[in-house]
């Protein structure tokens, strides 16, 4: 009896946790992707657009930093949730 409910959870599981994956996680990684290699764009153009300043091109410096943590951490999320699809055997996009 118990194996069978397990099947059926699974069966009902499976479907519902590709939606959320191909719907929201992995969409939202990329634009968050996209945003962080905004900010870094942003970064170098001021360090290099106003590089008579100290002051900007500090702000740059910041920026390309926040934008490289920013990229580092959404590659790592997509190679976990890769990971972890993978794991339990359901099909990533």
């Amino acid at each position: 009896m118990n194996i069978a409910y397990a099947a059926d959870a699974e069966a009902i599981a499976k479907p519902f946790i590709d939606k959320i994956q191909t719907v929201i996680l992995f969409p939202l990684i990329s634009l968050m992707m996209g945003v962080a290699l905004l900010v870094f764009l942003w970064g170098v153009f001021q360090y290099i657009s106003q590089a008579e300043s100290d002051e900007a091109r500090k702000t740059g410096r910041k920026h390309m930093l926040f934008g490289i943590i920013g990229l580092v951490i959404m590659v790592s999320a997509f190679a976990l949730l890769k990971l972890a699809a993978g794991t339990f055997d359901i099909p990533v996009p």
